[in-house]
């Protein structure tokens, strides 16, 4: 810890020591749908280059997330349609923002003053029940799958269908296996409790929670259980606390910062600070906390980190060193 008392100066320099790596954002769809870039700076949305540089987020993963309406019949193609929208984001800003698909990219694109991204797509029905498919994405530079959104799919059942209590249909369990053997990353967000269990069984390999939340705090279905939380955490994983205001508190007001840390502290206090990250969901989420409300307010969370009396080493692991350890860990 610097000798300075300023929790504000202490933030600013441990942020701009720390790798900051967010979990979870949904800006590709806004980029397609609503034809903007990443280049410029926005007044809507939440995430574009500029906010990136300036909140210090030196790794972002962006999901490829399929909407309902392309779900029966054209999951693989609107998700191609996606990628090949982030490509075209990602060749447009070379001097920028790069690709990454294995952990050694991470420093020397950070060395080069670029934002390091990673893909990932939410919801496995991508797949169209086909491994083939799975491996083919994996080419394409995904490294992170969300096993399913809140529906259920060929893969398991997600949040939303959690009455029949289903987990992992026999698809499911082979598609572990294979992201295990290609080393991508397992995502349980919007998973159902039993589909979680599964995983938890299955995976030889790290699993990460990318943007979820703590239900003892907010008693939501996207929420972890504290006995899905120590699962997790005894599988070296990691959850990414999310900055979504339904899932942060049940209260019928404006969330904030503190809010958000409540959740940090909460799962450090379970499992230890070894397992808790970021997974924002910017452009994924209509309301953002108080002070939250872009990726240019990230350093806030350091703010409020060193108020509460974390010590620098415990901050940069929540910033992005504990999904730093799982990628390298899973994708090498």
């Amino acid at each position: 810890m610097t000798e300075t008392k300023d929790p504000v100066i202490q933030a600013k320099q441990i942020h701009q020591k720390a790798i900051v790596f967010d979990g979870h954002c949904d800006t590709i769809l806004r980029i397609m749908n609503h034809k903007h870039s990443l280049v410029n700076r926005k007044s809507t949305g939440h995430l574009d280059i500029p906010r990136l540089k300036e909140g210090g987020i030196n790794i972002q993963v962006f999901a490829v997330f399929i909407e309902d309406i392309y779900k029966q019949n054209n999951s693989l193609k609107r998700t191609l349609q996606l990628i090949d929208c982030f490509f075209n984001e990602i060749e447009k800003n070379q001097d920028k923002i790069s690709l990454i698909t294995n952990y050694s990219q991470i420093k020397e694109i950070n060395k080069k003053k670029k934002i390091a991204a990673i893909l990932s797509i939410e919801g496995g029905e991508a797949l169209e029940g086909d491994l083939g498919i799975l491996r083919v994405l994996y080419k394409l530079g995904v490294r992170l799958l969300t096993l399913t959104w809140n529906q259920r799919n060929q893969i398991a059942d997600g949040i939303g269908e959690s009455r029949t209590g289903s987990g992992l249909t026999e698809l499911g369990l082979k598609v572990i296996d294979e992201m295990n053997r290609l080393g991508m990353v397992i995502d349980v967000s919007h998973l159902s409790e039993t589909g979680f269990w599964d995983v938890i069984k299955r995976s030889k390999a790290p699993i990460v929670a990318s943007h979820s939340n703590c239900y003892a705090l907010c008693p939501h279905p996207r929420n972890l259980k504290d006995n899905q939380i120590k699962a997790l955490a005894d599988k070296r994983g990691v959850i990414g606390v999310t900055f979504v205001p339904n899932f942060l508190t049940q209260e019928k007001r404006k969330t904030t910062i503190e809010d958000v840390v409540k959740h940090i502290d909460y799962l450090v206090e379970r499992v230890g600070v070894d397992y808790v990250g970021l997974g924002s969901d910017f452009d994924g989420t209509r309301r953002l906390p108080l002070n939250l409300e872009g990726a240019e307010k990230i350093p806030n969370i350091t703010i409020e980190l060193v108020k509460r009396g974390y010590k620098e080493k415990d901050i940069k692991k929540i910033l992005g060193g504990n999904f730093l350890r799982v990628f390298e860990e899973v994708v090498g």
